[in-house]
């Protein structure tokens, strides 16, 4: 085996790993972008539920981040162990 095939092996076991974590953070980002979005629409159609609507949203949106949080730290995990 040689150098470069040494290199190249060690490069691509970390890949996994950090497209995870990657993927994760865009997840999230995307969806409590669409929970702002609804919620911000649900306001306009009924603003004397306003603040129903939005402790919702902000709870949905610490559940999103909660799971993206175990996600990327899970790949980041995978990145260091490989």
């Amino acid at each position: 085996m040689t150098l470069m095939t040494l290199l190249a092996d060690v490069a691509y076991s970390h890949l996994g790993g950090a497209i995870g974590a990657g993927l994760a953070a865009i997840g999230a980002g995307i969806g409590i972008g669409q929970i702002g979005k609804g919620a911000v629409e649900a306001i306009a159609r009924q603003p004397e539920a306003s603040s129903d609507i939005r402790a919702n949203m902000i709870l949905s949106a610490a559940f999103i981040e909660g799971v993206a949080l175990f996600a990327v730290i899970a790949g980041l995990l995978a990145v260091l162990k490989a």
